[in-house]
C-alpha cells in the first residue's frame, strides 16, 4: 500500500500570477478547493471561475494574483460537461443527493428515442432554475428556501446549448456530452430531456471537461499539486499558465512603448484605425499588459490592466 504524502506546508504569500487548471475531486466544494490551491502556491489573491457543486468533478480554472482581474471573463465563458443520468426517478435536488420525489416508467425509451428528443434542446432554450440553486430571491438563496420545504416561482431564463450528444446508453442509465452557455443548469437540462422523452430522471455524475479556452487535458489533481509542492516551491511553477491564457479567445493588439505609457496614464491611443471594435488582449514591449477596448475608429482605452505602475 502506497503511503499518502503529507500535506504540503503553506508557503509565504508571494506575487504568483497566472492560472492553474485544477481537476476538482468529487465531494469537495469549489471554495475549499480554491483555498487549498491558494495555500499551496502561497498566492496573495485567488479566485475560481465558476463553481462546481461538491457532487461534480473536473475542470476548475483558478486565477492567482493579478490573473484574478480577468476571472470574470471566464465566468461568462461556455462550459462543457460529461453528465451521467438515470431514467425512472426524479429527486428533490436533481441529483443523487436528494430524496426521490417521483418515479416514472422508462421501458418504452431507447437510444434512438433519446437522440430524437435531444434535437429539441440544441440552440437557444428556456430553463426554469431549480429550487436547489444559489440564485437569490428576496435576498435569500433558493436552496435555503428549498431546505425548508418552500417552493417559489422562478421565471424561465434563456440559455444556449451549443452541443448535446448521447454518448452511452445502458438502460435506464445514459451519458451525455454537453457544451452550454453560462447559467445553464445541467440537472434541469437532464430533467427536461427525460420529461420530453416521456419519463423523469436525475443526474448521477457530473464532470466538467471544458471552460472557455481550457480543456480537461491540461488539468492537475490536488494530489499532483501537493506532490510538486512537497518537492520544493519551484516545482509548482511549471503548472501555472500565464494570465493572458484566460483571454486567448480575444484578438490581440501590440502597442509601442509610448502608447503603453499613455494607456496606463488613462489616455486614449490609436491602434489599427478602421478595425472592428471590441475587447482585445494588449501587449507591449515587455509582454502582456491586460485587457483594452477598441472603438470603431480605432481608439483604444484601458479596460482592465495588470499592475503597470513600474511603467508610468
Amino acid at each position: 500500500m502506497t503511503e499518502a504524502l503529507p500535506a504540503a506546508p503553506a508557503r509565504p504569500a508571494t506575487a504568483v500570477d497566472g492560472v492553474v487548471l485544477l481537476d476538482k475531486p468529487r465531494g469537495l466544494s469549489s471554495n475549499i478547493a480554491l483555498q487549498k490551491v491558494k495555500r499551496l502556491f502561497g498566492a496573495r489573491k485567488a479566485g475560481h471561475t465558476g463553481s462546481l457543486d461538491p457532487l461534480a468533478s473536473g475542470l476548475l480554472p483558478i486565477c492567482l494574483g493579478q490573473a484574478t482581474r480577468f476571472s470574470g471573463f471566464l465566468l461568462d465563458a461556455a462550459k462543457a460537461y460529461q453528465v451521467g443520468a438515470r431514467l425512472g426517478t426524479r429527486t428533490a435536488t436533481g441529483d443523487t443527493e436528494g430524496d426521490v420525489v417521483e418515479q416514472c416508467p422508462w421501458e418504452g425509451i431507447d437510444a434512438d428515442a433519446l437522440r430524437s428528443v435531444l434535437e429539441g434542446f440544441r440552440g437557444r432554450i428556456s430553463q426554469v432554475p431549480p429550487m436547489y440553486s444559489a440564485l437569490k430571491q428576496g435576498g435569500e438563496r433558493l436552496y435555503r428556501k428549498a431546505r425548508r420545504g418552500e417552493e417559489v416561482e422562478r421565471p424561465p431564463r434563456p440559455v444556449e446549448i451549443h452541443a448535446l450528444e448521447l454518448v452511452s446508453w445502458d438502460p435506464p442509465a445514459f451519458t451525455l456530452e454537453v457544451s452550454c452557455s453560462k447559467g445553464t443548469y445541467v440537472r434541469t437540462l437532464v430533467e427536461d430531456i427525460a420529461r420530453a422523452a416521456g419519463s423523469c430522471a436525475h443526474v448521477t455524475a457530473l464532470r466538467r471537461v471544458g471552460a472557455g479556452p481550457f480543456t480537461a487535458e491540461a488539468m492537475h489533481s490536488l494530489a499532483e499539486l501537493e506532490a510538486l509542492a512537497a518537492r520544493g516551491p519551484d516545482e509548482l511553477g511549471g503548472v501555472v499558465l500565464s494570465a493572458d491564457t484566460a483571454l486567448s479567445a480575444l484578438p490581440a493588439v501590440s502597442l509601442s512603448e509610448e502608447d503603453v505609457l499613455r494607456l496606463v496614464r488613462g489616455q486614449v491611443v490609436d491602434a489599427a484605425p478602421g478595425s472592428a471594435g471590441g475587447l482585445l488582449r494588449a501587449y507591449g514591449p515587455t509582454g502582456f499588459l491586460g485587457l483594452v477596448e477598441r472603438d470603431g475608429a480605432g481608439h483604444v482605452r484601458a479596460k482592465r490592466l495588470l499592475d503597470t505602475s513600474r511603467l508610468s
